[in-house]
């Protein structure tokens, strides 16, 4: 594993002044379209996020943008689902906000890049939960442990983590 970390680190870790989604200042940014745009890496993430998956999985849930290239190579190592949530449902057409496999296949877990705060995945959670459906768990690359795990725990989801962000920057 801390040859993956390290090769992630290698291709997505900047350093400056960035602002997070958050609205969070951080000196440390990770590019993760770097790591999901380069197939070998994806895979190799992929294939190590798959004992992260519970067994009884019947649907994995990547939100728009960053999860999708995940969830799609994770689906496609595992012959999982998936389905992709977006930030709003589309205006046009069928008017969805997941788009995919349908969320009442069985147990939902919530694909992610990078969490800071865990926003993003409460926003999901609320619109799958709204719709019905059942969600407690998440499962993301890079956790920054910024507040993401206190705060999705509030809302009923645990958060796991492939990495933290001290094991990508060999803290």
């Amino acid at each position: 594993m801390f040859n993956l970390a390290k090769k992630i680190n290698e291709v997505s870790t900047l350093k400056g002044r960035f602002v997070l989604k958050s609205g969070k200042v951080s000196d440390v940014y990770f590019d993760k379209y770097k790591f999901e745009s380069d197939p070998e890496l994806l895979r190799e993430i992929a294939e190590k996020m798959k004992a992260l998956v519970p067994p009884d999985t019947g649907v994995l849930a990547g939100l728009e943008m960053g999860g999708i290239p995940i969830v799609t190579m994770l689906s496609q190592l595992m012959g999982i689902p998936a389905t992709f949530i977006r930030k709003k449902a589309k205006e046009y057409g069928t008017r969805k906000f997941a788009e995919g496999a349908d969320l009442g296949v069985g147990k939902i877990v919530l694909i992610e890049d990078v969490v800071s705060t865990g926003q993003a995945l409460i926003d999901a959670t609320v619109k799958i939960r709204k719709e019905g459906y059942k969600v407690d768990l998440a499962i993301c690359v890079i956790d920054r442990q910024t507040g993401g795990v206190e705060n999705l725990e509030k809302e009923g989801i645990k958060l796991l983590g492939l990495f933290a962000q001290k094991d990508i920057m060999g803290e």
